[in-house]
This record gives C-alpha cells, sequence and structure tokens, in this order.
C-alpha cells in the first residue's frame, strides 16, 4: 500500500470537498423536489388526473438511489480529477439522467392508464394493457439506445438487426397481428364498449368481453358467439345502446267506405293521441295511399328515448287510443276483400237437391172402436 498517497494532505481534502458537496447537494436537490412537489400538489388539488397533479406525482417517484448518484457527481465537479475520470464522469451523468428520465416517463404511463379506468366507463382492459406495454417498451428501449450509443457503441447495425427480426416476426403470426391491431383500433376508435347492443350481418347482442384476437357477444337467442376482431371490423355495426331517439313508422288501413271528411279527422285524430303521450314527439300523419281492399294511413313520431320495452308500451297505448277514436268516428278499420266478375256468357245452372222429410202416419183406428 502506498502510504505516502495515503498521508497526502491534497487527496484529503479533495474527499472532504467531495462528500461535502454531495451531502449539501442532495439535501437541496431533495428540499427542491418537495417544494415543487408541494407546490404542484396544491396546484393541482391533490389529484392527479390534470397535467400539475401527474408531473407532481412523477416527481414524487424519484429515485432516491439515483438522487444520491448524481449529488456525488456534482461533488466530483469541485474535486481535481484527471481526464481519464472526467470522461468516465460524463457518461455517469448521462447514465444517471437517461434512467431518470425512463423512470418519470414509465410513472406517466401508469398514471395514464390508471386515469382511464378512474372515470367508472367501461373500457377496454386488453387494449388499455397492451398499449401501456407498447409505451414502457417504447420508452426503455429508447433509453438503453440512448445510454449505448452515449458510451460510443455503434447502434446502427443493431437497430437494422430489430428491424429484420420484427418483419420476419409480423410476416409469421400476421393473422394474429391483424386481430390484435384490430382490437387496438376498437379501444382507441371505440365503435363500441363492453355492455353495447349491436347487430352486424344476421347476428344481435351484448358485448360481453374484447379479447386480444376475439370479441364475445350474448345473443338475443342465450348463446356466446365469438368473432375475430378483423372481421368484425370489417362489417357494418349498429350500435343501438348509443342511440338517443328511435324514430317510428307504422301504418294502419280504413275502409274505401270513410267519406274525406271523415278521413281528415282520422289524421287530427292521430296527432291528439301521440300529442298526448309525453315519451313520443308527434312528426306526421298523412293519408297516404290506395291500397288494396284499403285507405293507407303512414304515420311517424319520434320517442325520446332508445329502450325498445318503453317503446313497446307507446306504441301499444297509440293502438289501443287509435281503435277506440276510430270507432268513435264511426269509421271503419279496412279488412282483406276479394271480389270476382263474371263477364260475356251464361252461368251454368245451379241445381239444388232438397231432401224430401218423411210426415209422421196418423194411427188407423181399430175395427174393434
Amino acid at each position: 500500500m502506498n502510504w505516502e498517497a495515503m498521508l497526502d494532505q491534497a487527496l484529503w481534502i479533495n474527499i472532504a470537498i467531495v462528500l461535502g458537496t454531495t451531502f449539501v447537494s442532495y439535501v437541496v436537490l431533495q428540499t427542491v423536489l418537495k417544494v415543487v412537489t408541494y407546490r404542484l400538489r396544491k396546484l393541482g388539488k391533490g389529484s392527479t388526473s390534470g397535467f400539475a397533479g401527474m408531473i407532481a406525482e412523477m416527481l414524487s417517484r424519484t429515485s432516491q438511489l439515483l438522487l444520491i448518484a448524481m449529488s456525488l457527481l456534482i461533488g466530483l465537479k469541485f474535486a481535481e480529477l484527471p481526464l481519464r475520470w472526467e470522461s468516465a464522469m460524463s457518461h455517469t451523468w448521462f447514465i444517471a439522467l437517461a434512467v431518470q428520465m425512463a423512470l418519470w416517463l414509465d410513472t406517466a404511463v401508469h398514471l395514464w392508464m390508471d386515469s382511464l379506468t378512474r372515470d367508472g366507463k367501461a373500457r377496454n382492459p386488453v387494449t388499455t394493457t397492451i398499449i401501456g406495454i407498447m409505451l414502457r417498451i417504447v420508452v426503455w428501449t429508447m433509453m438503453l439506445l440512448s445510454i449505448l450509443a452515449n458510451l460510443g457503441v455503434d447502434i446502427t447495425a443493431m437497430v437494422a438487426s430489430l428491424g429484420v427480426g420484427g418483419i420476419a416476426i409480423a410476416l409469421a403470426v400476421q393473422t394474429l397481428l391483424s386481430d390484435v391491431f384490430a382490437s387496438l383500433s376498437i379501444g382507441i376508435d371505440k365503435p363500441f364498449e363492453i355492455g353495447d347492443f349491436v347487430v352486424f350481418g344476421d347476428i344481435a347482442g351484448n358485448i360481453e368481453h374484447i379479447g386480444l384476437k376475439t370479441t364475445r357477444i350474448r345473443s338475443l337467442s342465450g348463446e356466446q358467439v365469438v368473432c375475430a376482431n378483423a372481421d368484425l371490423l370489417s362489417q357494418t355495426i349498429h350500435n343501438y345502446k348509443r342511440m338517443d331517439t328511435r324514430r317510428i313508422v307504422f301504418k294502419f288501413g280504413i275502409s274505401y267506405k270513410t267519406p274525406a271528411s271523415k278521413l281528415r279527422e282520422v289524421s287530427q285524430l292521430v296527432r291528439r293521441i301521440i300529442d298526448d303521450i309525453e315519451m313520443a314527439k308527434f312528426d306526421r300523419a298523412h293519408f297516404f295511399a290506395f291500397d288494396n281492399s284499403q285507405l293507407t294511413y303512414e304515420v311517424v313520431y319520434i320517442m325520446q328515448t332508445a329502450d325498445y320495452n318503453a317503446y313497446m308500451d307507446v306504441q301499444e297505448e297509440i293502438n289501443l287510443r287509435l281503435l277506440e277514436g276510430v270507432h268513435e268516428l264511426e269509421v271503419d278499420f279496412a279488412f282483406p276483400i276479394r271480389q270476382v266478375e263474371f263477364i260475356g256468357g251464361n252461368l251454368p245452372e245451379m241445381l239444388v237437391s232438397q231432401v224430401q222429410q218423411e210426415l209422421p202416419t196418423t194411427p188407423q183406428p181399430s175395427p174393434a172402436s
């Protein structure tokens, strides 16, 4: 052991300066971090949903080990070091800062994923998880590549090999990836969510689960329908859960024997009936067409709710009141009539056979009487 070097006064002075500066730097950084975090939380009113609250939560998760390392690097700046040590310190500075930035961004991704379910709405958990994993992979991959580049490693070949490998994997699992990206599209674009009632093709039912590859639908008849995400998005989907109102069109027929004055009263009757129902908004009622066996009326009204059962209740009430009102007007509903007209020639004779009934015989008096 080189005792002369150990007894060098300049060495111990430098060590004391490094330790003192490291301690002061750590206290200052910790104090500044706490003050800034407190101010941001107060500005964000204790919530992490806003920008200020998210930044405060990120700063609160600063690694203490990295904070000590950065304080030590600050302290080493005040000591006289060889050039070799200066170069190593510069790389260490960058590594510490890159790791801390990656930790902050990872925390931001985690907070963003939590905020998606904080409002209580039904989300696609698979899509949220996939997006979170992809963002974290990007953050830590960029951190690793930036550190390697700072250390002088040529990352061009590494990036090229990753690209070629990614293309090969994508070609091998092309069908699976198409469904995965369809799941991401469903989660981002949100054409439907869990609990929505959808109709596509000959399938109608409620969305039960949106998975990585398939979507599961509970049909009206009770069975579960499993459909690939890519196939599902390639079809036209009717989402009835997002209806605000329903436009209802129905028709009924009146007898041809009805006079024109009564026909006008029928239209007014329909309007009064619909206006009297709270959940229905009258649009129009017209004598629509001369059809076979009937004078056809077409009625349009708007249901102020998308509930199908409520619509059926209102339609039943309209039908009952319409039946009563038409009878009060002494108007008849139409029913199918078929007439046959015989032109030219003579009708054939038609014989009607009669069955002769036997009259009861009168009893003859006996000779004795």
